[in-house]
């Protein structure tokens, strides 16, 4: 029984996630104890207000915690603000994360970007032990895109469904919360198709990270 033309084309889609470019002592442990149980008490959000919607997601430090912290220091410093999403792939993921979609005149150079907090792309990390690694690509599921082992920057993709066969190459660091209508409103937009076929390619119109902010919230917020 040959697959169908949707499976054929997500399956090949996955390839696509990687980027294309070139390129102490007996006094002080009550007190760290304490500061990491204050640490586990809160949940990071971040929240990403698009020009199509907002939606936010819960950031898994304890599973990828030098992702995060890129995430995390990268959006502080406003460095998402004002990127396009430069890639959805229909019924697979939307993408983001590129600098160089700032700017229209670098077009044919969108999705080949990336910078890391790090000054350099950083490692992987794939723990078969964490509950993300176990729960595998699901829908809502924030991970790193890439272009192949260990070269993590700041481009990262959104799930739009599941997709349990997928190689777990891709670092998750997160999942949506909140919002997953907005991130289906923009999986749903037309696209100028590229490369991978007529269901994957930039949108037509732009879509916009307008601002990305990190939030805690209590660990009991859902």
């Amino acid at each position: 029984m040959k697959p169908s033309r949707t499976i054929t084309t997500v399956l090949a889609a996955i390839l696509l996630l990687m980027i294309s470019a070139d390129q102490g002592d007996a006094q002080t442990k009550p007190k760290a104890k304490e500061e990491s149980k204050n640490v586990e008490s809160k949940k990071e959000i971040a929240v990403v207000e698009t020009s199509l919607g907002t939606f936010e997601f819960e950031l898994y430090r304890n599973d990828a915690p030098k992702t995060v912290e890129n995430f995390v220091k990268l959006a502080q410093k406003s460095f998402f603000d004002g990127m396009r999403v430069h890639r959805v792939a229909k019924g697979f993921v939307i993408q983001s994360g590129d600098e160089k979609s700032k700017d229209p005149k670098k077009i044919n150079e969108w999705g080949t970007g990336g910078k890391s907090i790090y000054g350099k792309d950083f490692a992987d990390e794939l723990n078969p032990a964490t509950p993300s690694y176990k729960e595998g690509y699901k829908k809502g599921v924030v991970a790193m895109a890439n272009r192949g082992p260990n070269t993590n920057s700041s481009q990262f993709f959104v799930m739009l469904s599941d997709l349990d066969r997928m190689p777990k190459n891709y670092t998750i660091f997160g999942k949506v919360i909140r919002g997953m209508e907005v991130v289906e409103k923009i999986g749903n937009v037309e696209i100028i198709p590229g490369m991978m076929g007529p269901t994957d390619g930039r949108p037509k119109e732009d879509v916009l990270l307008k601002k990305v902010t990190i939030t805690k919230a209590p660990a009991a917020t859902k």
